[in-house]
């Protein structure tokens, strides 16, 4: 339910409430002057909805895709009327939270002052990046582009990637001696060759899916339709929408896709590395060990690394966007984003289990394909 429910997230906005004259003009409707404020609304949808209270930290990125989506007329997210609304709403909100800090939009990268200016961002990201620019290492990070984008979006980003990476030796060796069993030992290289290149691409499975907000300008007017609709994709397929902003389905599978293509690319490139070191270690291994050398064939370093690129596109790239944009943005976060420990704790296992799962699928994914035999054929083989 959760899946199919994040295609088709709610948007809110603040009614109009025509007023009735003697003369009444049904092009031109009169408005009631009501006027609520930033903190009044943010407050009103928090309350009511746990979903709204996250997407408010966690997926402003939205913002900027919506507007984007207004001035280019590409379509997936609310109406021009709506896009306006919303920015005003949340320059208010930044402007008072800027106040209260009692900063000034020079004293901020400059980045972060243009969004603010342009209204693509709540003043709830403001007081997420006046608390991280507190923590040296936080600090630091948020000098490159791409990690602050990160961390203003989920405060458990660094954590997520420490969890990922570090888990990612164990489970992954373990997945490989239960696949191997008694031919671990002989299949070292090749085990060897799964696990960096596996290592490498962890980072990446992290960073790409994870929730962003983004602080890029407009992309360009004359750019092509093609850069127009990925430009104004989401960044996970199952991200939560702010109130006023929807995704098309096709927008929606269009992130799966433009994702898809960078784990292509990481999956190949990584696999390319990983294999040319094992075949540097067999060859080595070969020189010394000489009875050793018609037992211990070179990994194919082409068919191995568009294997493996192909996987990651595929596999990899569904589970680690449902992780990312059902269990833990939907599911997990608006339950305990007040318990971090917890959260972490539940974190840790649920990746450590997809991590694990991903290996063994791996393994299952180069036998089915023949890039790996199973032991049986190798008996066979050798009877």
């Amino acid at each position: 339910m959760s899946i199919a429910a994040c295609f088709f997230a709610p948007s809110f906005s603040v009614p109009d409430n025509p007023i009735t004259t003697a003369k009444l003009n049904l092009h031109r409707p009169f408005h009631l002057p009501l006027r609520l404020s930033a903190a009044t609304l943010s407050r009103h949808h928090q309350s009511n909805s746990p979903f709204l209270a996250f997407s408010t930290s966690g997926g402003d990125n939205n913002i900027n895709n919506n507007n984007n989506n207004n001035n280019n007329n590409n379509g997936g997210g609310g109406n021009h009327g709506d896009g306006e609304n919303a920015g005003d709403k949340n320059r208010e909100e930044a402007m008072m939270v800027l106040a209260e800090a009692k900063r000034s939009l020079e004293s901020l990268p400059k980045d972060l002052a243009a969004a603010i200016k342009d209204g693509r961002i709540p003043g709830t990201v403001l007081t997420r990046y006046f608390e991280l620019e507190k923590s040296g290492l936080f600090s630091w990070l948020m000098q490159f582009g791409g990690f602050k984008e990160r961390l203003l979006a989920d405060d458990l980003f660094l954590a997520k990637v420490f969890i990922e990476c570090g888990v990612g030796v164990f489970t992954k060796t373990a997945a490989e001696y239960d696949r191997r069993r008694e031919n671990f030992f002989k299949e070292l290289e090749i085990v060897f060759a799964d696990v960096v290149m596996a290592i490498i691409a962890d980072f990446m499975l992290v960073y790409l899916p994870a929730p962003t907000v983004s602080l890029r300008s407009p992309i360009a007017l004359n750019a092509g339709p093609i850069s127009k609709f990925f430009y104004n994709c989401p960044d996970n397929a199952f991200q939560v929408a702010l109130p006023g902003i929807s995704y098309s389905l096709l927008q929606r599978l269009g992130s799966i896709a433009r994702n898809g293509a960078k784990l292509f690319a990481v999956g190949t490139t990584s696999s390319l590395v990983g294999t040319a070191v094992t075949n540097a270690l067999i060859n080595a291994r070969k020189a010394v060990e000489k009875t050793s050398a018609s037992e211990v064939e070179n990994v194919p370093i082409l068919s191995t690394s568009v294997s493996y690129g192909v996987y990651m596109a595929i596999s990899s790239n569904l589970r680690y966007q449902i992780l990312a944009g059902v269990i833990e943005q939907r599911i997990l976060e608006p339950l305990l984003h007040q318990h971090k420990l917890m959260l972490s704790a539940i974190c840790f296992a649920v990746r450590t289990g997809n991590t694990y799962l991903g290996s063994l699928l791996w393994v299952d994914y180069a036998r089915f394909i023949g890039l790996q035999k199973a032991p049986e054929e190798e008996k066979v083989l050798s009877e």
